[in-house]
C-alpha cells in the first residue's frame, strides 16, 4: 500500500511536534509493506527504504502559493505516485482526487467559543470566518477524521453534523520518564511557570495584569517565568516593556530545553491561562509531575484535569479571579494533596489508525 502524508503548513510549534511524532512512528514500525511519501514544506527528514520525503518550501511564500499547491500540485502528486490512501495532517483534505482520505484536525480556532473580531486579530478572524468553512467541508468529505480530544470530537459533530462513528479521538502519545516529582518545599519563593509560545490567545496579558494588581496590594514574594524572550512579536514586546516599566516579578527566560521545563515542573506552580487549545500538553505534563496547577476554566482543561486534586480553575478573562487563586497559593491557603498517578500513558497509535 502507498500512503501519501500531506503537511505543508508544519514548520514550528505544535504542528511540527505532531509531524515529528508521526514520522517517528512510521520509521520505527517494522511493517515495510506500506510505502510512505511525506509531502512537506521546509522540514527535512531522513529517507528510508519505504519512506520518501518531498519538500516544497515555496508553498510558504504566501496564501496564493498555498492555494496553488493544494489545488494543482497536490492532486497531481497523488496521481503521479499512484497513491492508495491520503493522510492529511493539515486540517483540510486534498481536492480533486477520489483517493481515500483520512483527515487529522488539530486547529481549534474554528471550534472555539471565543470569537475574534477583525480588528483584534485579522489572522485568527480569517481562520474563524473563512478557513473554517473549508475545514468543516473537509470533515464532511473525508472518509475518516481524527482529533486529539473529546471536546474537539463533540465540537466537530456539532459544526458539521457528521456521524460520531466517522471520527476517532487519538490523544498525543505521552511517555515521560519522570525522575522527580513536584515538591512544595522546593517552591519557597512561590514560583509560577507558564511554558507557552507567543500566540495572542495564550493570554500572557492576563498574567501581566494580575501582577499589576498584586503589586497594588504590596504582594511581591513570588516570581513568574515565561518561556519567551520578549521579541517574538509586537504584542509580546509590548508586554515585555510593561513588565520592565512596572518592575513586575516576571522573567522572560526564553525557550527552554525539555529537561529544564520538566525541572521547573518540580519546583513551580503551573499557570495556564490560554483560552484556545486543542490539547494543552503542559497541563498533562505538569499533572504527571504532580504539580499544583491553575488552569483556565475551559473544556480542554477539564478534559485533562478533572480527575486531578491539585488543579484549580479560573476564568481566563477575569484578572480578579486569577489574582484570587494566585494569592491563595502565595499565602499557602491551598492545601497540596499527595496523589498517585501513572507517569507513562500509552495511547492508541496514530499509525495504526492510519493504516487500518
Amino acid at each position: 500500500m502507498d500512503i501519501m502524508v500531506f503537511d505543508v503548513p508544519a514548520e514550528s510549534g505544535g504542528a511540527l511536534s505532531i509531524l515529528n511524532d508521526f514520522y517517528q512512528e512510521v520509521v520505527e514500525n517494522d511493517d515495510k509493506s506500506v510505502n510512505w511519501i511525506f509531502v512537506l514544506s521546509n522540514p527535512e527528514y531522513k529517507e528510508t527504504d519505504n519512506v520518501k520525503i518531498l519538500n516544497f518550501p515555496w508553498v510558504k511564500k504566501s496564501w496564493f502559493h498555498r492555494l496553488y499547491f493544494d489545488h494543482f500540485v497536490a492532486p497531481k502528486l497523488v496521481e503521479k505516485y499512484n497513491i492508495d490512501k491520503i493522510f492529511s495532517l493539515q486540517n483540510v483534505i486534498i481536492p480533486k482526487t477520489d483517493v481515500e482520505q483520512i483527515l487529522y484536525v488539530h486547529q481549534p480556532l474554528p471550534f472555539s467559543g471565543y470569537k475574534f473580531n477583525i480588528r483584534e486579530n485579522f489572522k485568527f478572524w480569517v481562520y474563524q470566518n473563512i478557513i473554517n468553512k473549508k475545514i468543516y467541508s473537509s470533515i464532511k468529505e473525508a472518509d475518516k477524521v481524527i482529533v486529539q480530544t473529546h471536546w474537539m470530537k463533540d465540537a466537530s459533530i456539532e459544526k458539521t453534523g457528521i456521524n460520531e462513528d466517522k471520527i476517532d479521538v487519538v490523544p498525543p502519545e505521552i511517555n515521560l520518564n519522570i525522575k522527580e516529582k513536584f515538591n512544595v518545599s522546593k517552591n519557597k519563593i512561590n514560583r509560577f511557570f507558564f511554558p507557552a509560545g507567543a500566540s495572542y490567545y495564550k493570554n500572557h496579558r492576563l498574567i501581566v495584569e494580575v501582577a499589576k494588581l498584586l503589586k497594588e496590594k504590596n504582594i511581591s514574594d513570588y516570581k513568574v517565568i515565561f518561556t519567551l524572550d520578549g521579541s517574538e512579536n509586537d504584542h509580546i514586546n509590548e508586554l515585555f516593556k510593561e513588565v520592565q516599566r512596572f518592575n513586575l516579578p516576571i522573567e522572560f527566560r526564553g525557550r527552554l530545553e525539555r529537561k529544564d521545563v520538566f525541572n521547573l515542573y518540580t519546583k513551580s506552580y503551573l499557570l495556564f491561562p490560554s483560552y484556545i487549545e486543542t490539547f494543552g500538553l503542559p497541563m498533562l505534563e505538569a499533572k504527571l509531575h504532580k504539580t499544583m496547577i491553575l488552569a483556565s476554566d475551559k473544556a480542554f482543561s477539564h478534559e485533562i484535569l478533572d480527575d486531578y486534586e491539585n488543579a484549580y480553575f479560573f476564568d481566563p478573562f477575569d484578572k480578579e479571579d486569577l489574582m484570587f487563586n494566585m494569592e491563595k497559593l502565595i499565602k499557602n491557603k491551598l492545601e497540596y494533596e499527595n496523589v498517585n498517578l501513572e507517569s507513562k500513558i500509552k495511547n492508541k497509535s496514530l499509525y495504526q489508525k492510519v493504516i487500518s
